[in-house]
This record gives structure tokens, C-alpha cells and sequence, in this order.
């Protein structure tokens, strides 16, 4: 996130640089599911990075459908992206899509709904979909949830805007990427609070005793 403005054409240096990043990471938590992305729909790089530090998954934008973002027009990449997961041998590499994603205008894809995008990428094959907001740290619609829930029998889940305080609304999601409110006053510019994860975790365990 810190590395704006974001390109669409990413330097080696960038591939390199969280390479390392990544497999630091790895060894410290080499027994946890970790996945990385590469801004901006550096999708190829991130699966690369992926295979050669042992993760687990990557989050793809611009799978499917082609949209305006901030960085400029991003067109589906699906089939060219799944091709070079086979050939580097990348097939344990899961992808999980963004669709509708934030940061974008969707005006050319105005008549497709948020359910019938992610069929399509259910279609194309994704391992998952990600569900977000208009921004960064901006609530994604508990009732997309439901909608793209019922359409599709991939993961979703849901990839920003999450809090300690709306999370229940976001219990039918396979799984929650959260950044900018485990970060020190919520703003994902600061550094990680620990307290506000620890508060987050606990939060989790007693909603978790509730329902099960």
C-alpha cells in the first residue's frame, strides 16, 4: 500500500523486493495459510513470489470483466494468469478474486451484477472471490454477501472494511481479510496495534462460543 502511485507495468525490483519480503514471513509462521498481492494487478509476479516462498494463495484483481481503476483501464486476465500458474507449476497456488473490486469505476460492466461477476469467475475457475468495499477500510454490503453466497459454491470473502464492531454482519464469508482496522487508530498508513488484534480475536472466540 505504500509504494504510490501505483504502475501497471511492475519492476523486477518490486517482484524481488517482496520475495524477500514473503519468505520472511514464511519463516516466521511457516505453519499458518499466508498469501500475498502485488499492486497494481501484478497477478503473474505475485503467483511467482507465491511458488518460490512456499505460500499459499494470492489475491487477483482484474480476473474477470474489464474495469476502470485508479491506475488506468485493468482488462480480465484470467485465462493468461491460470496458463502461467501451469506452466511455472504453481498448481497448489490458489486464486482469489477480487470482483466489483474497490478503487474502481464499473460503469462498463454496469449491467452485470456483483453475482453474475462472480459466476463468471467461478467459471474461469478462481479457488475464491473477495468481496470489498468502494475503498480501503470502506464496508463491503452484507447483502452482496448473501447474493454472491447463494450464486456461486467457491469461497468468498470479504476483503476490506471488516471491524470489530460490524464483523457479525460478515459471518456467512469464508474468510475475512483484514488491514486497515488492526492497524493503530483503524488507518492503514499506521503500523499494526496489537491490542486492537488481540481485541478483534477475542471478539471472534465469543461470537464464535455463541454460535457453536
Amino acid at each position: 500500500m505504500h509504494d504510490r502511485p501505483y504502475t501497471v507495468r511492475i519492476g523486477a525490483e518490486i517482484t524481488a523486493a517482496m520475495t524477500v519480503v514473503c519468505a520472511a514471513v514464511k519463516q516466521v509462521c511457516p505453519a499458518l495459510p499466508l498469501g500475498v498481492q502485488i499492486l497494481c494487478a501484478a497477478n503473474q509476479q505475485a503467483l511467482a513470489v507465491a511458488l518460490a516462498t512456499g505460500l499459499d494463495f494470492i489475491r487477483a484483481e482484474g480476473f474477470v470483466f474489464s474495469h476502470v481503476a485508479d491506475e488506468g483501464i485493468l482488462n480480465a486476465c484470467a485465462g493468461d494468469l491460470l496458463r502461467y500458474r501451469k506452466q511455472i507449476g504453481a498448481d497448489r497456488v490458489q486464486v482469489f478474486a477480487d470482483i466489483k473490486k474497490k478503487h474502481s469505476a464499473h460503469a462498463l460492466t454496469a449491467d452485470v451484477s456483483v453475482a453474475e461477476t462472480a459466476k463468471a469467475a467461478e467459471f474461469f475457475l478462481a479457488d475464491g472471490v473477495v468481496l470489498t468495499g468502494t475503498a480501503t477500510g470502506l464496508e463491503a454490503d452484507p447483502k452482496e454477501l448473501e447474493e454472491v453466497g447463494r450464486a456461486v459454491k467457491i469461497p468468498v470473502l470479504i476483503g476490506s472494511g471488516v471491524t470489530l464492531e460490524n464483523v457479525k454482519d460478515y459471518l456467512g464469508a469464508n474468510a475475512l481479510i483484514i488491514g486497515s482496522h488492526f492497524k493503530k487508530e483503524g488507518h492503514w498508513a499506521n503500523s499494526v496495534d496489537s491490542d486492537r488484534v488481540r481485541w478483534f480475536m477475542d471478539h471472534i472466540g465469543k461470537l464464535r462460543e455463541k454460535i457453536f
